[in-house]
Order: C-alpha cells, then sequence, then structure tokens
C-alpha cells in the first residue's frame, strides 16, 4: 500500500513571502493613486520589489516579469488588438448605430411617458444588455466579449443618458459568470478534468448556478455600482472617440441591423461551433477533418481575425470605404490602445512575478494542511491562490490539483459541483495583480478606486453568491 505524501510546514519563509506580497500590492495602489505614477511603470516597480524582497535571483525576478508580460500579450494583447480594429470599423460604419437604434427603440419609445415610464425603459435596457452579454459570453472568452460589446455598451450609455455603471456591469456580469462557470470555457474544462466530472452534468448545473448570479451580480448589483461611481461614458473607450462621435465620413449607406449582427457574432458562432464539435466527437480520431477544421477556426485569435476580414467588408466596402479609407480606420484603431496593451501586459508580469516566488506553492502548501469539507476546500483554495497570483488559470489548476484525490469518493453530481466550487474562488476579488483588472479600468476609463468599487467588488459577489448558490445545489441534489 503506497503511503500518502508528507505535507509540507509552513516556514517563516512562506510568511515572509506573504507579507512581501501584501506589501507588494500595497506599494502599486500607493503609487498610483497618491504619487499618480502611471500604472505601467507602477506595475514594473512593484514586480522588482516583490521579486527582490522575496529573495529572488534578479536575474530571474526581470525573465519572470518578461514572461508575464509575452504570456498575456500574445493572448490577450492579440485579442485587445483585433477587437479594436472591429470596434472601430463597427462604429465608424455606423453599424454600432443601428445595433443601439434596434437596441433601445422599444424601451426608449416609453420614456415620453414620464419617470416611471422613463424607469421601466432603462431597466428593460439594462436586461437586454445582459442577456446579450450573456449570449456573447457562452462560447467567446471574457477579453473577447468585452471589446466587442464595448462600442455598444458606451453609446446605450450616451444615447440613453443611464450611467455608465448601469449598462457596463450588467454586461461585465454576464460575460465574467459565464467565462468562469460555464464550459467550454478554459477554467471550467480544467477543472472538470482534474476532478474527473462529467462534462453534461457540470454544463447544466453550471447554467443553473450562472443565471441568478448573472441577475444578481449584474443588473441588480448596477443599481448600488452607479451610485457608488456616478460617472458617464469615457471620452475615449478602446480606441473609439466617443466624445465626438463615430467618424462616418465617406459612408454611403449604413449596414443594416442583420448584417451588423451577424458581424458581431461571426466568431461567436466560430467558437461555439468548435465547442459543440468536440463534444460530438470527444475522439479526434473518429472525425479527423472536421475536428481539425473546427478546432483551427474555432481558436479565439483565428476566430477574431477571420471577424475581422469579413468586417473590412461588412463595415468597409459594403458601405462606400474605399481600400486606404478602411487601412487608416484599422491604423487609427490601435494608437489609442497601446497603453492600454502594456498597461494589460505589466499586470500579467506582475502576476507571473508572485508566481515565480513560489506565491503560489505557499498558498498550496497551507491548503494541504487544512481539514473541511471538499466543496469549501476547492472553493477557499482558488480563492486564496486567486488573491496571491491574480490568474483564475494558476487558481483553477492548483486548487482542482490539490482537491482532485479527494473527489474520488464523490458522485458525479457532487463532482461536477465541486469544478464549479473551482471556478467560482477562481474569480474572488479581481485587483491590481490581475491583467483583467486593468483592462477594464482602461477601456472604461475609471480610477484605481473606482475599479475597486465596481469591477473588484462585482467580482467578488460573482464569487461568493455562485458559490452559495453551489452549496444549496449540493443540499439539494
Amino acid at each position: 500500500m503506497q503511503l500518502p505524501a508528507a505535507v509540507e510546514a509552513w516556514t517563516g519563509f512562506d510568511t515572509r513571502l506573504m507579507a512581501v506580497t501584501a506589501i507588494g500590492i500595497a506599494l502599486i495602489v500607493v503609487l498610483i493613486t497618491k504619487f499618480k505614477l502611471h500604472p505601467f511603470l507602477a506595475l514594473i516597480l512593484g514586480s522588482a520589489f516583490v521579486g527582490l524582497a522575496a529573495g529572488v535571483d534578479p536575474a530571474l525576478v526581470i525573465k519572470n516579469f518578461e514572461d508575464g508580460v509575452g504570456g498575456v500579450l500574445k493572448e490577450v494583447g492579440l485579442l485587445i488588438a483585433l477587437g479594436a480594429m472591429l470596434g472601430k470599423l463597427l462604429a465608424d460604419s455606423g453599424g454600432a448605430n443601428r445595433v443601439v437604434d434596434t437596441l433601445l427603440a422599444k424601451a426608449m419609445g416609453s420614456t415620453a411617458a414620464g419617470t416611471r415610464a422613463g424607469t421601466k425603459a432603462g431597466t428593460k435596457i439594462v436586461w437586454s444588455i445582459t442577456l446579450v452579454a450573456v449570449i456573447i459570453g457562452l462560447p467567446m472568452f471574457f477579453e473577447i466579449g468585452l471589446v466587442l460589446l464595448l462600442p455598444v455598451i458606451v453609446l446605450v450609455t450616451q444615447r440613453s443618458k443611464m450611467p455608465l455603471m448601469r449598462i457596463a456591469i450588467p454586461a461585465l456580469a454576464g460575460l465574467s459568470v459565464l467565462h468562469g462557470l460555464v464550459p467550454p470555457h478554459p477554467g471550467p474544462l480544467i477543472a472538470i478534468s482534474a476532478v474527473k466530472a462529467e462534462l453534461g452534468t457540470t454544463l447544466a448545473l453550471g447554467l443553473l448556478v450562472a443565471v441568478p448570479t448573472v441577475i444578481i451580480c449584474g443588473p441588480l448589483f448596477s443599481r448600488l455600482a452607479a451610485t457608488w461611481v456616478p460617472v458617464g461614458a469615457p471620452a475615449v473607450a478602446g480606441g473609439i472617440d466617443t466624445q465626438h462621435g463615430a467618424d462616418m465620413e465617406g459612408v454611403k449607406r449604413q449596414p443594416s441591423f442583420l448584417v451588423t449582427l451577424l458581424t458581431i457574432i461571426f466568431p461567436v458562432v466560430l467558437m461555439l461551433l468548435k465547442a459543440i464539435v468536440d463534444i460530438i466527437w470527444p475522439d479526434a480520431a473518429t472525425a479527423p477533418w472536421i475536428r481539425t477544421f473546427f478546432d483551427f477556426v474555432g481558436q479565439p485569435l483565428v476566430a477574431m481575425t477571420l471577424a475581422v476580414l469579413l468586417a473590412i467588408f461588412t463595415f468597409g466596402y459594403a458601405v462606400g470605404f474605399t481600400g486606404n479609407k478602411i487601412t487608416a480606420k484599422i491604423g487609427a484603431s490601435l494608437g489609442p490602445i497601446a497603453g492600454i496593451m502594456l498597461i494589460v501586459g505589466a499586470g500579467g508580469g506582475f502576476k507571473q512575478t508572485l508566481i515565480g516566488a513560489g506565491v503560489g506553492d505557499s498558498v498550496k502548501k497551507w491548503a494541504e494542511g487544512t481539514n473541511m469539507s471538499v466543496l469549501l476546500l476547492g472553493f477557499i483554495v482558488a480563492v486564496a491562490l486567486r488573491l496571491a497570483t491574480g490568474s483564475a488559470t494558476v487558481a483553477t489548476v492548483t486548487a482542482a490539483g490539490i482537491v482532485a484525490p479527494l473527489a474520488s469518493s464523490l458522485t458525479p453530481t457532487h463532482a461536477a459541483l465541486l469544478a464549479l466550487a473551482i471556478g467560482a474562488g477562481s474569480l474572488f476579488l479581481s485587483h491590481v495583480n490581475d491583467a483583467g483588472f486593468w483592462l477594464v479600468k482602461e477601456l472604461f476609463g475609471l480610477t484605481v478606486g473606482q475599479t475597486f468599487k465596481t469591477w473588484s467588488v462585482m467580482e467578488t459577489l460573482i464569487s461568493v453568491v455562485s458559490f452559495g448558490f453551489i452549496m444549496l445545489l449540493s443540499l439539494i441534489i
């Protein structure tokens, strides 16, 4: 009989590492808020402090940061750039206006009837945005969904005269909840594989948890978030000048609503088809050509590239733009997002600095010494790793690895709930070591404090509320 491996004891180094991490995070916040240092430089200095104070070799501190920046930019950075191109063409062709006009037509038609009717119209708008975000977020990565929806969120905010957070929070909640809890997103798939849960069961239970979580953390929480941060649409959002409106010079005919909608959801459909094909033919050998084709076109980078190429025709040539005009617009979309990409990359660098210093290992060591419910353990470990490293993926992989041996005795239903509990914990309190925090901050033109009050609180709420529903289901089924 093989004996279980001995659990490593917590040491003074682990305590020191946690203290250094906390000080490093506080340093970044103070440099940005009090000394008004650019976030990119603040993240570099914070990373250097944590790495050196943790005793990491200086050369390795630099390498860890560079690897983190590269890891984020090769994925999220490319998608932000492609999303900015698509968003610019969507806005300047009049396509975004077309979507917003259709979305607001029925709801805004009743605003003239008085305050009560106007409030009802505003509620319809919020729920419409939530539904759109859930549909977009079902197969699509959070970052892609956000850059796709950004022009619509901003224009709806302007046209409806509602606070930005009333529109942005429901959209963010819909995208985030689906990304963290529902397959075929990578986090849930990692957890499902590690704890040997059934994909179909986890998908069904994930949707059952996701729907009420989105309602509570999206439309309902947005009322509170709008009072905490009462701001309007930013002057520039993701490279789109919202203050002076879209540059529609050269537009001879605006794209129809159907053409606009099909172009927007084109990458969504490709990713969804990939997920469906993977479920129907889990063994690639049974349908090699089909799997190879859809696995390729359903990759986020490929899907978004194809979507931009489609937009060149539907939002470019078809509306009357010349080739030079289209090229100029695509080029103009990249300049304003350069700073965003650097800040998001630096956030990834700080995350990798923490991982390289051993923060994740210390959290794992603590977790292995605890004795608690498997669902609660999976959630808490994921929360601790999310707080320490800023990476939902690291939190999911490590937490799933820790609790996987305990999952063998669970029923298929409870194994699925364990995968969801890990996913819920991985969403907890996004802050300065998370690239997503900086993406939301920069795209919506918020301060660090405003981002904490809205995005960070929303993510924490999503984590806690979804885990509450997961525990409730564990008592019922």
